[in-house]
């Protein structure tokens, strides 16, 4: 059976159908009443997206979750189990392959007031284990995965979604929060064991506040370095953040000069880590004006 709901998510809304009910359950506790039944919304949906089962006698045998958008299939299908996975990593998808708004960075973004740091990673960085201890540690969330950067003024539109955390950072961020909802384990994805972590209430009060970006900060965890700081020089952030980038070659001269301010303005800084009390009191540094050096 087919359920449907909308996920009204600032700036963006989602209708979003599946027929694997632990997907509407994981996803209400995670955007509580952001998730809104279909019959109940009258408002304007920006995108329709669904998590189908798969079809014929596999659909028996072996049921799949397929994440579709406006008939479009982008991934291939994942066991059931990776159903609620995929539908946050096909929003994901849809967003950076859709929106020209912005220019859009793969990048955790915390705020202090109206101050936001700027964390660019690979994966494996340990960036949203450490996106998931600042969250709850004062910081507020804008977002674990883009960057939404407006042209007009560099500034950052949140857009606050679950942290996805992997493997073994799953048992250390439920020790340390065990209050906070969790969804179920995606096994065996392609980046490992995977689940996604509600965000805090007070990032999600604060969704529509916008912030001015003041650091860009390359972390890379390393337990054998307390806190190692490298300050970075204009060419060398800029060089990072474009690897980081989805859309800024597509926006032409916009995308480029968005990047360019961004980073002139920006304290920019690489940093390896073991101690997140540690990083926390360096990007407040930051965040207060302190050059860190």
């Amino acid at each position: 059976m087919t359920s449907s709901f909308v996920l009204n998510c600032s700036p963006f809304t989602f209708s979003v159908e599946t027929q694997f009910p632990y997907i509407k359950t994981a996803a209400k506790h995670i955007y509580g009443n952001r998730l809104i039944e279909t019959h109940e919304f009258d408002g304007y949906i920006d995108y329709h997206v669904s998590i189908a089962n798969s079809k014929g006698l596999r659909r028996l045998l072996k049921p799949q979750a397929r994440f579709l958008c406006e008939g479009q299939e982008p991934f291939k299908p994942l066991d059931k189990n990776q159903g609620y996975a995929l539908l946050e990593w096909g929003l994901n998808w849809v967003i950076a392959t859709h929106e020209f708004s912005y220019v859009i960075v793969h990048s955790a973004v915390l705020a202090k007031g109206d101050k936001a740091i700027l964390l660019p990673a690979p994966s494996g960085s340990g960036k949203s284990t450490l996106t998931a201890y600042l969250s709850n540690h004062g910081w507020r969330l804008l977002s674990d995965e883009m960057a939404l950067i407006s042209p007009a003024d560099s500034r950052i539109t949140p857009f606050v979604r679950p942290i996805c955390i992997k493997n073994n950072a799953i048992d250390l961020v439920k020790t340390w929060f065990p209050d906070v909802y969790v969804s179920p384990i995606a096994p065996k994805t392609h980046k490992g064991d995977v689940a996604h972590m509600c965000p805090s209430s007070h990032s999600v009060d604060e969704e529509n506040r916008s912030a001015e970006v003041v650091g860009i900060v390359f972390p890379k965890y390393d337990p054998s370095c307390f806190l190692d700081v490298y300050q970075l020089d204009k060419a060398g952030c800029f060089q990072g953040l474009t690897k980081n980038a989805f859309n800024h070659n597509l926006l032409g001269a916009v995308g480029i000069n968005t990047m360019l301010n961004l980073v002139e303005k920006s304290a920019c800084f690489e940093i390896h880590y073991n101690n997140m009390s540690e990083v926390s009191h360096f990007l407040d540094e930051l965040v207060l004006g302190n050059n860190c050096v």
